[in-house]
């Protein structure tokens, strides 16, 4: 039976990456989603973009943009270097392109162009970067930006009065929209947690990659999740996006 996976913030940890689905011992059937943030921490940057360009040979990929590929495919088109960028991972993400020919730039400048804001399965199971902050969902949000920024869904969900109920009209209506929600984007170490958080119906699989913790893989029917062993292991020598 094919799985679905969806697969946390990578945030350059090219090893990370190849572990954890090592682990997950993916088959030819199944379906893995990224939820994005591919760069900016760790030093394999745009090699991580080479590997996921080859994943997609071998398997159904979707691929959803984050905060820190905006970022990024603004300069490989040649947009000035943002300096909140480039202390937030994006120096590592330049130096990661040294050698790169021009060609290859390009290859990589359409894989960002094509990557999706947001995907709604059949299940009605969205699949998001950050979060949107409109009741009647992505589709109407007014700020497109909403969906690489947006943390209020996830403060609001995370937050949320297990005693509200969903027929009352103080229950959000933004989780009233889709039967699940997954997103990255805000680290779960952040609540010292290393493995992916539910609040009312979003789940958080950014668990941590980008500073000291894992990379995680989870299997959006079951919950079951794979993990790469903590990032900063992996990188002896790096510091990531610690400071």
């Amino acid at each position: 039976m094919a799985r679905t996976f969806v697969i946390g913030d990578i945030h350059g940890a090219l090893r990370a990456l190849e572990q954890v689905l090592e682990r997950v011992k993916l088959k030819a059937d199944d379906q893995l989603i990224f939820l994005g943030d591919y760069v900016d921490g760790w030093s394999q940057s745009a090699q991580v973009i080479d590997y996921l360009m080859q994943l997609e040979k071998q398997y159904h990929c979707t691929f959803i943009k984050g905060n820190h590929d905006a970022w990024c495919e603004s300069w490989l088109m040649g947009g000035y270097p943002d300096q909140t960028w480039q202390f937030n991972g994006g120096r590592e993400t330049v130096a990661s392109y040294d050698g790169y020919s021009q060609s290859q730039k390009n290859s990589h400048i359409i894989f960002f162009n094509r990557m999706k804001d947001y995907v709604i399965d059949a299940e009605n199971r969205l699949f998001i970067h950050a979060g949107f902050t409109s009741m009647h969902g992505p589709a109407m949000e007014r700020y497109d930006t909403s969906y690489h920024w947006d943390r209020t869904l996830w403060e609001m969900a995370i937050t949320m009065d297990k005693r509200i109920k969903k027929d009352s009209k103080l229950f959000p209506k933004r989780l009233l929209v889709f039967n699940e929600i997954f997103i990255g984007h805000t680290p779960t170490i952040n609540y010292d947690v290393d493995i992916p958080m539910n609040g009312c119906n979003v789940w958080n699989v950014d668990t941590g990659a980008a500073f000291y913790g894992k990379l995680t893989a989870m299997d959006i029917d079951t919950k079951k999740f794979w993990q790469s062993d903590p990032v900063q292991q992996l990188y002896p020598n790096e510091k990531g996006r610690n400071r």
